[in-house]
């Protein structure tokens, strides 16, 4: 089972469309790649590169 982060300061920001985006902090205190291709992965994740 995956460990559940709480959010904090630094972690996300809202994007204008009211979007949560997470933070390089989050994802490197999460510690694995969800494969999603966030905007902030420090792990270098690139959906692109998976489809081509």
């Amino acid at each position: 089972m995956k460990k559940i982060i709480p959010p904090e300061k630094g972690d996300f920001y809202l994007s204008k469309e009211g979007f949560r985006v997470f933070t390089e902090q989050y994802h490197l205190k999460r510690g694995y790649c969800c494969e999603s291709g966030c905007r902030h992965c420090p792990y270098g994740y690139n959906e692109r590169k998976i489809k081509s």
